[in-house]
């Protein structure tokens, strides 16, 4: 209901009691009749509606008690809470159906041996009767008490089905109990269907059992990623003592002691110690990474050998391992773009069921013959029961469900399922150059001192420490152990580097022109040197005397180990890769020579990098921007399919579509191939529904009749529709086996 124009405020809510996907189009139809609800989307296999609420509407009590009406609700716990009283819910609900499941089997088994075997025994309808009415009426009872709750709002879903098939099979079969002898009298054979009532209720009962089993399956990702967080923490109060509490209680600024083997249970920095921590579960990589004082550490990692202190960051709603558990559930319930047209079929697909049903019965009582209106009756039940939503609404989202939850369990998260659709056409892919080919974190890679004296190392040690520049915390971090001096003056000059006085003694840290400035001759053989390495895309820093040059190092952002490998592996795959930088286009060129990449640009603005990307669109590209800067973002959320590296600005991240945690470019054709992969168990679970269907409902309806006699049994027919749903589900689950 559209009410007004306001800023929308979204919510999602575990829905309860939904069976089958026209169930989910009910909840949506009338969710979007409640106040204050702009719009309703309901995932099945995830059991989720996502509503948007107008702002001031937001009390979902209005929606639960719409959706109680017709025979459903929803869980309105706080977040935190929400999961453990779902599970509940569910264990319980897994507990109540096993047992009706098995009650069920235990008393339909007796009816099938008198009704197949048995007939002529004494009182063999009268001994069915009394086994199947507690199969129909006590086990099948949800059935009908939610058939009349649709009833009653004008709709119909799966419950709607079984109820007809079934009840109409046991009220027929308790007339022509009654009567018999009324209807021998005049030539008419009374047949009881005791045996398909209770059986079908009891295949219809084992295979949501075996559903529910198995759609549990499909949302392991997310419980592994809940259980990696402790429930209680080492608190180390300000006088020294330790203390333990739980995590809801930790504070950000409180310090937490992690010891060997622990977990770690929010996101902060180290401030104390050191360790190697396995960030396997966040990051997909094997290899322990090493903490140390400064280092940043994650919720839900795992601490080995040693044991350190932390400062608690980031707590509850914010840590990194939050927010993936957020994203992974936002993408496993979010819905590709042939979900929609699936939506829309299932939604009119129980109608459609029922008015078919109904037209069997008439075709049979006009061209029947002997017994007609008995067959036709059958055949409707048939019809009625083997038709499934079920396989239909589960086709695509436990194949998206699986697809998003393997992913993230490989360090790739994805934020919707329309990316995870849309990856598997990507023709061109855009890469930034910092951070996303290259690690973006200068070092130095060469050195030539002309006096290889310590007290000259201390002394380019102590200014760099002093100077701003980005490069002079590469000459630091390779200088590391040695100690600083005190200098006498300190000068950056802009755009050369920076001059510094100490002892008297003047020295020049900077660039040619710095150098040149003070008259300071450069050797023949210095500046050979210079030029070979800015030829491999290494930025020069000079270090001088006002008379004299003391030592020339070279800093370059090397290359990620598995970039090149990355790059090879995408053109292998017929895609086109770009290369774009803000840098000059000697290091573009250096940097493009030793990836591969045949197309690069250099010294490319913002704004620039979102029109490129324009331009390969505009040629018919679907295209790929991979960044991990604020000055992606623009470029990001132009392109088709947005990737953020992990190790990045959280501005990428949120502008992103998807996000590799370890910023490995091998990831790519990783997610590319998974793409693939999900999006072909989707078409091959909606051509399984679809034939399903189109075969089983015909042959239901007694197709074959007329030709070789043969008229499917309600019995085969409820096993059949039992294992559909399973056998999507069984199929989506394969793709966790695939590579």
């Amino acid at each position: 209901m559209q009410v007004g124009q306001s800023t929308p405020i979204k919510k999602s809510f575990p829905v309860l009691n939904m069976s089958c996907a026209s169930c989910a189009s009910s909840v949506e139809s009338m969710a979007e009749t409640v106040e204050g609800i702009i719009d309703a989307s309901v995932n099945f296999a995830t059991a989720t509606v996502t509503v948007n609420f107008q702002e001031g509407h937001s009390d979902p009590s209005k929606l639960q008690k719409a959706l109680q009406d017709i025979g459903f609700d929803i869980l309105v716990e706080s977040e935190e809470k929400q999961q453990e009283v779902l599970d509940e819910i569910h264990e319980k609900k897994y507990a109540d159906l096993k047992r009706k499941t098995i009650g069920a089997i235990v008393l339909s088994l007796p009816v099938v041996v008198i009704g197949m075997f048995l007939m002529h025994i004494p009182f063999a309808n009268e001994i069915m009767l009394v086994f199947s009415t507690p199969v129909v009426l006590w086990f099948g009872k949800d059935f009908f008490v939610n058939a009349w709750k649709q009833l009653q709002h004008k709709k119909a879903n799966m419950d709607t089905l079984v109820a007809l098939s079934t009840g109409i099979a046991y009220l027929f079969s308790v007339f022509n109990m009654i009567a018999m002898d009324y209807l021998m009298a005049r030539g008419i054979e009374a047949h009881v269907y005791f045996e398909a009532a209770a059986v079908i209720i009891a295949f219809i009962l084992l295979g949501r059992l075996l559903e529910e089993k198995a759609k549990g399956n499909t949302s392991t990702a997310i419980k592994k990623l809940m259980g990696l967080q402790p429930k209680t923490v080492l608190v180390v109060l300000p006088d020294g003592q330790e203390k333990i509490v739980p995590i809801e209680e930790l504070m950000i600024g409180d310090t937490v002691l992690v010891k060997p083997g622990e977990k770690i249970a929010v996101d902060g920095k180290v401030i104390n110690g050191s360790s190697y921590v396995d960030e396997s579960m966040l990051s997909g990589e094997p290899i322990a990474v090493e903490k140390k004082e400064g280092e940043s550490v994650y919720a839900g990692t795992i601490n080995q050998k040693g044991s350190f202190q932390f400062k608690a960051e980031k707590v509850g709603k914010d840590t990194m391992l939050a927010h993936i558990i957020r994203m992974v559930q936002d993408a496993q319930g979010s819905k590709a773009p042939v979900q929609k047209l699936v939506d829309k079929i299932a939604g009119v697909f129980v109608p459609i069921v029922i008015g078919i049903a109904v037209i069997t019965a008439i075709l049979w009582a006009i061209l029947g013959g002997d017994n007609a209106w008995v067959m036709g009756l059958i055949s409707a039940v048939t019809v009625l029961v083997i038709a499934c939503p079920c396989a239909l609404g589960l086709a695509t989202p436990t194949a998206i469900m699986v697809g998003v939850g393997k992913a993230a369990e490989n360090g790739i998260l994805i934020k919707d399922a329309e990316s995870l659709q849309l990856s598997k056409n990507i023709t061109a892919i855009v890469l930034d150059k910092t951070g996303t080919i290259t690690e973006g974190k200068p070092k130095v890679v060469s050195e030539y001192w002309t006096v290889n004296e310590t007290r000259v190392k201390q002394v380019l040690f102590t200014i760099e420490r002093k100077s701003e520049h980005p490069l002079a915390d590469a000459v630091v971090h390779h200088l590391e152990g040695y100690t600083s001096l005190r200098l006498d003056s300190f000068e950056s000059i802009t755009g050369k580097g920076v001059e510094a006085v100490l002892d008297g003694e003047k020295y020049l840290v900077g660039n040619p022109a710095l150098l040149a400035a003070h008259k300071v001759s450069i050797p023949t053989e210095l500046s050979e040197l210079s030029a070979s390495w800015a030829d491999r895309a290494q930025t020069v820093i000079w270090f001088a005397t006002d008379r004299t040059v003391l030592g020339i190092m070279a800093i370059a952002d090397k290359v990620k180990d598995n970039s090149k490998k990355a790059i090879k592996e995408l053109q292998a795959k017929g895609i086109e890769v770009y290369m774009m930088t803000g840098d000059n286009n000697s290091t573009a060129a250096a940097i493009a020579q030793q990836t591969g990449i045949t197309a690069y640009r250099a010294e490319v603005l913002p704004h620039q990098k979102a029109e490129f990307v324009k331009e390969l669109q505009a040629q018919g590209h679907v295209v790929a921007m991979v960044g991990d800067g604020i000055n992606d973002s623009s470029a990001l959320a132009t392109a088709d399919v947005s990737i953020a590296m992990g190790k990045g600005s959280d501005i990428a991240m949120d502008v992103a579509k998807m996000t590799i945690i370890s910023s490995d470019l091998l990831k790519i054709p990783q997610a590319i191939r998974m793409s693939k992969q999900t999006v072909a168990t989707i078409k091959q679970n909606l051509f399984w529904a679809f034939i399903y269907n189109l075969i089983g409902i015909p042959l239901a309806a007694g197709l074959l009749y007329p030709i070789n006699g043969f008229l499917l049994n309600p019995m085969i027919a409820g096993a059949a529709m039992a294992l559909s749903s399973v056998s999507v589900v069984s199929n989506s689950l394969r793709l966790k086996l695939k590579k």
